[in-house]
């Protein structure tokens, strides 16, 4: 049997002025919401329900003058090469070649911290993320295992990549959690936090008054590593686009 739902998710269309939106649904969201996907440069209008996009698409279209603001200012994306300067644990990098075929390296010292590569163009820029990849998932293997200790949950699975727009996500049944490796740029508690998260799912799969107390148990008040991920988060999403 066919939906009667006049939208879909997935679908795209235009607001006003050719805004481009995307439609989406996400069965644990508890209201409607417009999030901006900096990677490809579109608004993503999400509901709980494909019935529910119709107020997703009328919300979204009485909020066209604050999406274009945030597409118009979107963070452009900052190329992985040598002489660039990236943000790495809430501090800043720069790249430099080695002028070799050797994997990119951490170096602090005397000179100041550093991503030392060898290769050139992509070459260069895919060891480099390969890197970035290899410290999140240490770092991030550590703080969830700490959290999962915490509340005595049992280990989980644990994944790597790099998705649009979310940061993590927790999936109960399968135990299994997902990180994106941008987050290895973001000072440690807000990493810390994430995990947390993520883990905190694992007790209560939606994001109720009872999840956010487990979440407080964990780390603290929350509130200042959200606003931090929501101020600073599409400077991440745009490296190396």
């Amino acid at each position: 049997m066919k939906s009667s739902a006049p939208y879909r998710t997935g679908q795209r269309l235009p607001l006003e002025g050719g805004l481009p939106l995307r439609l989406s649904v996400n069965p644990r969201a508890r209201r409607i919401s417009i999030r901006i996907d900096t990677r490809v440069g579109e608004a993503v209008a999400v509901a709980p329900s494909e019935r529910r996009l119709i107020d997703a698409v009328a919300f979204a279209r009485s909020k066209a003058g604050w999406i274009a603001e945030r597409l118009a200012a979107r963070t452009a994306g900052a190329a992985l090469e040598p002489g660039a300067v990236i943000p790495f644990q809430g501090r800043t990098v720069r790249l430099e070649a080695t002028g070799n075929a050797a994997a990119a390296r951490l170096v602090d010292d005397a000179a100041g911290l550093r991503i030392a590569s060898g290769g050139e163009g992509e070459a260069f820029s895919r060891r480099v993320v390969n890197l970035l990849k290899r410290l999140a998932r240490e770092t991030l293997q550590t703080r969830t295992d700490f959290h999962l200790r915490a509340l005595g949950q049992r280990p989980v699975t644990l994944t790597i990549n790099d998705p649009a727009s979310r940061w993590g996500s927790c999936s109960p049944m399968s135990r299994s959690i997902r990180y994106s490796w941008r987050v290895i740029m973001a000072p440690p508690p807000v990493l810390d936090y994430l995990a947390a998260h993520e883990v905190a799912h694992l007790v209560h799969a939606d994001h109720s008054p009872a999840y956010w107390s487990v979440v407080h148990g964990l780390v603290g008040d929350h509130r200042p590593f959200r606003a931090w991920l929501r101020e600073h988060g599409p400077a991440l999403h745009a490296v190396g686009r």
